[in-house]
């Protein structure tokens, strides 16, 4: 299970893993957080409603992942920009209700700095952390505003999405310049250390369907022309090999990197 903030996430973020995954017969659950009202549409000269912004993007990520193989997907329904100023009670809520229902043994989220600095992405990779432990207490059920009537299920094993800074220099250069401001500050992408790094999955077979995917989000192409100037060694840095931080596993452990976010549940 994925746990990300905006449609199109799934697949710049993990989309190779999951078309991986897929092929070797993983159930593949996505939660969305919000369905990107406010992110960019085509040229930005004419933008219609946010809500017709939020039902088209909403249309894009369903075109995704039917190409990603994914078999379930989970809207969250939140503001796109405004994860953050949601109840976090709730929200943590809402996570919990569907890793019980999916049933999850391995969870993917952002990292906390959420990969350069984005409210949304630190909002949602927080409220996962406190959904995979609420979810594996047999005691929680929900809050008042979202009760929760399912049995517990404890998460094996929880991700950070992880990006090295070999991986950062070719992402600069296929996208726009990744930064963000908040609260009058720039933030900007901070590359994760190598050493740090625990898991690296073998992706280079599932460029194609990675193209494809993000081709699905056609309001965003602007943002994702200069992937077509560049060459597939480019295209191998970004997608070829996808990084990860394990958080938590109860399956296994040590300072050997990974190959398989299902090592120990084989």
């Amino acid at each position: 299970m994925c746990v990300l903030a905006h449609p199109d996430d799934e697949s710049l973020g993990m989309g190779a893993t999951l078309a991986r995954y897929h092929e070797e017969g993983v159930v593949l659950s996505v939660v969305t957080a919000t369905r990107g009202e406010r992110g960019r549409f085509f040229d930005d000269t004419d933008r219609p409603s946010m809500a017709t912004i939020g039902n088209v993007r909403e249309q894009e990520l369903r075109n995704a992942i039917k190409i990603l193989g994914v078999d379930r997907l989970h809207l969250l329904n939140y503001l796109d920009g405004d994860l953050d100023k949601a109840d976090p009670k709730e929200a943590v809520a809402r996570i919990v209700d569907c890793i019980r229902a999916d049933r999850p043994q391995v969870v993917v989220t952002f990292a906390p700095d959420g990969a350069y600095g984005h409210p949304d992405h630190i909002a949602i990779s927080q409220f996962t952390g406190a959904a995979v432990v609420s979810a594996a207490d047999s005691t929680y059920a929900g809050v008042e505003t979202f009760p929760i009537d399912r049995p517990a299920h404890r998460v094996s094993k929880l991700y950070f999405m992880t990006w090295t800074e070999s991986t950062w220099r070719t992402c600069q250069r296929a996208f726009k310049d990744l930064k963000t401001t908040v609260d009058g500050v720039e933030r900007r992408a901070t590359p994760f250390p190598e050493w740090a790094v625990t898991t690296r999955v073998e992706t280079s077979d599932y460029l194609d369907a990675v193209w494809q995917a993000v081709q699905c989000h056609k309001t965003q192409l602007t943002i994702y022309q200069k992937l077509d100037q560049l060459g597939r060694e480019d295209l191998l840095a970004i997608w070829g090999e996808q990084e990860f931080y394990r958080v938590f596993s109860t399956v296994n452990g040590g300072r050997s990197v990974e190959t398989d976010l299902f090592e120990g549940l084989r």
